[in-house]
């Protein structure tokens, strides 16, 4: 069982930066066998692929709407794994959730793909002011 807890949304003015953070807790686990995903949702829009990262950290994949101002990284030692978010744009308002899943065999399309996720935080806000 992991438990997944983000942090670190808000409000900024566009062309800003914020850094969101997932701590998770997992018992019987180690969370630094678990691929995590950032995904996020805006209101009357389906959740959407942000950018996801293996579980040794040597492999991460990007949207192409965040490719070059997002970068997601993790520290296995403090079970967290973060989304630094560069020149934000009001288009990345959104309900930002972090997830994990187990697989040992993690691949692009799976990574971007949500139902492949085993284990949800309840999501931070992030609005992004024009």
């Amino acid at each position: 069982q992991v438990q997944l807890v983000e942090s670190g949304g808000g409000l900024v003015q566009a062309g800003g930066s914020l850094r969101l953070s997932c701590a998770a807790s997992a018992s019987g686990s180690t969370f630094s066998r678990f691929a995590t995903g950032w995904f996020r949702q805006a209101p009357g829009k389906e959740r959407e692929f942000v950018a996801a990262i293996s579980w040794s950290g040597g492999r991460t994949y990007y949207a192409d709407s965040v490719k070059g101002r997002f970068t997601i990284s993790r520290d296995n030692a403090k079970n967290t794994v973060y989304l630094q978010m560069n020149s934000l744009k009001p288009e990345d308002t959104a309900v930002y959730y972090c997830a994990a899943e187990s697989s040992a065999n993690w691949y692009p399309a799976r990574a971007r793909d949500p139902v492949w996720y085993d284990y949800w935080g309840q999501g931070t806000q992030v609005t992004v002011s024009s």
